[in-house]
């Protein structure tokens, strides 16, 4: 199975090189690497052209933000499977495709994959704020505030082909509405790799303010309306409570 890799840069170069090291190091030999730049005025342009020798494609334009660019890498992506690592997120050891890639041959019907993350500090990536650990998939998952972290989702293209891609009304939660649409709505097939494969940098956009969590909160009602359903009642307040027990988590496996 060929995989296809998009990581969406746009003045990046603080963080950008961690990504690409860890990605370009993947053990499994069929990986297509794409990165989609927003036209960058800063050197992360420079820092890709460092790892060229890993990477499949370069598209540096002006984009409609974050989802839009994920659009024009999923269009460019020839891979049977499709992975998005955002610019300052790393994968947790070199294995983390080979093990992805696994799940999918162990059964031809699975066209999903998710798994752990980590949240590490921003200036430490060894250094744990948070674990998301996140299950296995239950039926109606999503109505108890469940979702599984965009880092570690893994989708085959006939997936997006099929049923879409991002929706760009949406500015914070496009990615909750994407995997609300295809696990609960559409519901494909999935597989969960119990380990963590990602390490997410804390600071990014979706958890620097209070009223970017508020905004976040109103475009997760949306996305279910999007989609002709409605939540439960205590949907919207299940979704943020789930991440108090990842600083437990975290806590738990600094004591032992």
């Amino acid at each position: 199975m060929k995989v296809s890799i998009i990581t969406i840069t746009y003045n990046s170069s603080a963080t950008v090189e961690d990504t690409l090291r860890t990605v370009v190091s993947q053990d499994y030999p069929d990986l297509e690497y794409i990165i989609i730049d927003g036209k960058s005025k800063d050197k992360t342009l420079e820092i890709v052209e460092k790892y060229k020798h890993g990477i499949a494609k370069v598209v540096s334009e002006k984009d409609k933000g974050l989802y839009d660019a994920l659009n024009k890498g999923i269009k460019q992506a020839t891979g049977d499977i499709i992975g998005m690592l955002h610019s300052d997120d790393l994968y947790a050891n070199d294995q983390v495709i080979s093990k992805v890639v696994k799940k999918f041959e162990e059964d031809p019907t699975i066209e999903g994959v998710y798994a752990d993350l980590v949240f590490v500090n921003r200036n430490d990536v060894n250094k744990v704020m948070r674990t998301w650990n996140s299950g296995e998939y239950e039926e109606d998952a999503f109505v108890r505030g469940w979702m599984p972290p965009h880092p570690t989702f893994f989708v085959k293209k006939e997936c997006y082909e099929k049923f879409g891609g991002f929706n760009t009304e949406l500015k914070l939660s496009a990615d909750y509405e994407l995997m609300l649409r295809l696990i609960h709505k559409n519901k494909i097939k999935l597989a969960y790799l119990n380990e963590v494969i990602v390490k997410m940098r804390m600071g990014g956009v979706s958890n620097v303010s209070f009223f970017v969590k508020l905004k976040a909160n109103i475009e997760d009602k949306m996305a279910w309306k999007l989609n002709g359903m409605k939540p439960g009642v205590l949907t919207m307040l299940m979704k943020p409570l789930r991440k108090i027990g990842q600083y437990f988590k975290r806590a738990y496996h600094a004591m032992f």
